[in-house]
């Protein structure tokens, strides 16, 4: 019976190991997908250089995992993140290579963006901190931390990212062009807010450190 529970307890052992093995990233896969595929667009290490495509160097993890599977259609199934561009980049991607590269880019450092408007730095600070009390709109450091480092999986890092990209993608919220907000979160705050508000909090994320 001992040697029965013992041999038992060693094939579990094993066994784990090797469903460890598997499921662990293949860094030199993302590696190479980051520097042939990824790289136009946002750069061999995620901080990319145009505005209209964010920096994900140092980005959650768990939240590029996210989006990068919320990008693809699995099983037949309608993306939950609709992208011309990004939907082709993902579609050769298996899951396993998701995570592959959540983890690669999650690896390295931030270059930030800094603020640029000072005319709105007050406005900007003002939404962040306290949000809009006269249209419910809550503080943005609810969910997205004091400093903008966010909460995985579901809370971007906004520190740092462009200003620009950040606007887009609230109005898109607004507008319809984006619905993968748990629970229409972003989706019914954003409704709430002018352009002028939009553009002054993006400003302000930017310059958070």
């Amino acid at each position: 019976m001992i040697k029965r529970s013992l041999l038992l307890s060693s094939l579990l052992l094993v066994a784990g190991g090797l469903q460890a093995q598997e499921q662990a990233p293949d860094l030199a896969k993302a590696k190479q997908t980051a520097e042939t595929v990824c790289v136009a667009c946002h750069g061999a290490d995620g901080n990319s250089q145009l505005s209209a495509n964010p920096k994900i160097a140092g980005q959650h993890e768990d939240y590029l995992y996210k989006q990068l599977r919320e990008f693809k259609g699995w099983d037949g199934a309608k993306p939950l993140r609709e992208n011309a561009v990004m939907g082709a980049m993902v579609a050769g991607l298996e899951d396993a290579d998701m995570k592959g590269l959540a983890k690669y880019f999650a690896s390295f450092e931030l270059q930030p963006e800094p603020a640029k408007n000072l005319e709105t730095i007050e406005l900007g600070q003002k939404i962040w901190r306290a949000g809009i009390a006269a249209k419910g709109v809550p503080a943005c450091a609810a969910c997205h931390g004091p400093a903008g480092a966010g909460l995985p999986a579901q809370y971007p890092r906004l520190s740092g990212q462009f200003a620009e990209y950040t606007e887009a993608q609230l109005k898109a919220f607004r507008d319809g062009g984006r619905d993968n907000d748990p629970n229409r979160m972003m989706r019914m705050i954003a409704l709430k807010m002018t352009d002028a508000e939009m553009k002054a909090v993006a400003d302000f994320a930017a310059g958070l450190r």
